[in-house]
């Protein structure tokens, strides 16, 4: 999925030269190399591993004050799966502004980076730093949290409703035996 991702973010870019997704992809090869796809797969990978931690560590804590006798409830799972994906996507959004700025290789930035192209996890912390201070770790928190809020309600309630319900077919076979 990176390619895509950096093709994504690229397009939605304030004043993006580019207006079709062939114009990006092609522009991106021919000027920076197939790297350019791939710049961002560490941080990726480095985001994405505390993201779903804090995310499922989030969510059973939540069940454990919100249901404690973990039946299925609907109510429970969205909040607590709402609540859950906006603390993980709120503490990884360094991560991602990273991410972003690897993919993108916004040109503010760039204009304050020496070397010319932002490669990798570490270089794109300094950039980062350089650009904005600590604040710009967290340009986009607001935006992040409300994309993730339905979407981990969402998940986690049809998650749940399918374990509920296979769990009581596989008890109601059991019981017909």
């Amino acid at each position: 999925m990176n390619p895509a991702e950096v093709v994504k973010q690229r397009m939605q870019m304030y004043n993006s030269p580019y207006h079709r997704v062939t114009d990006c992809v092609r522009a991106v090869w021919q000027n920076e190399g197939a790297g350019a796809f791939y710049r961002s797969y560490t941080t990726q990978l480095t985001m994405n591993v505390p993201f779903q931690a804090i995310h499922f560590m989030t969510y059973e804590f939540l069940q454990e004050h919100f249901n404690p006798q973990r039946r299925y409830n609907p109510s429970s799972h969205v909040v607590s799966g709402a609540c859950a994906g906006a603390v993980a996507a709120a503490v990884t959004t360094p991560l991602d502004v990273c991410k972003t700025l690897l993919n993108t290789q916004e040109s503010l930035a760039l204009n304050s980076n020496f070397t010319g192209h932002i490669t990798g996890m570490a270089s794109a912390f300094r950039t980062v730093y350089q650009v904005g201070g600590v604040t710009a770790y967290f340009r986009g928190v607001q935006a992040r949290v409300i994309y993730q809020i339905p979407s981990t309600a969402i998940a986690w309630s049809v998650y749940e409703f399918f374990k509920y319900l296979i769990t009581k077919r596989q008890e109601e076979w059991r019981a017909g035996k």
